[in-house]
């Protein structure tokens, strides 16, 4: 009376044990990932990071906002502030991002760097050689007030 119980043998792999980069190429054929994947995934990856207000550099951030007011971006840019370089096997990354007031940098950036990395390697398979960061501004909390203010408008009619 007892059943054996197989798992499914076709679930997707979420970890990977081998070196980055060895099995995207084999001698059954090559796997191509493209830069604007790697983009996607490292533009997750570095919101996912707490201190992390915004990405991108002013401009960047203030054409995305008015494409979002006119409705050309829907749900947001995630690969604003994202540059990749990807090979075959590796992947080099430069951020541009704005952190939350009080952070400290240097312990962010290597929290950004750290699960940037995990994140491209894990799910591409490639190998992170560099992941550049640029702070480009640092977010005030006063900084929400003053647009919350200004979004309400005059308080008389």
């Amino acid at each position: 009376m007892s059943e054996t119980v197989q798992k499914s043998t076709s679930q997707v792999p979420r970890a990977r044990s081998e070196t980055p980069g060895e099995s995207l190429i084999t001698s059954r054929g090559n796997t191509t990932i493209s830069d604007s994947a790697v983009a996607k995934i490292t533009g997750i990856a570095a919101r996912e990071v707490p201190g992390v207000y915004a990405m991108g550099a002013g401009t960047a951030r203030a054409f995305g906002a008015v494409r979002g007011m006119v409705g050309g971006d829907k749900g947001g840019n995630i690969t604003q502030g994202v540059s990749v370089e990807v090979g075959e096997r590796q992947a080099a990354v430069d951020l541009d991002i704005v952190v939350d007031y009080g952070v400290s940098i240097p312990d962010l950036a290597s929290a950004v760097r750290r699960n940037t990395i995990e994140a491209v390697e894990r799910m591409c398979g490639l190998e992170v050689t560099e992941v550049n960061i640029r702070v480009d501004d640092v977010h005030m909390p006063d900084d929400d007030k003053e647009k919350q203010s200004q979004a309400e408008g005059s308080r008389v009619e």
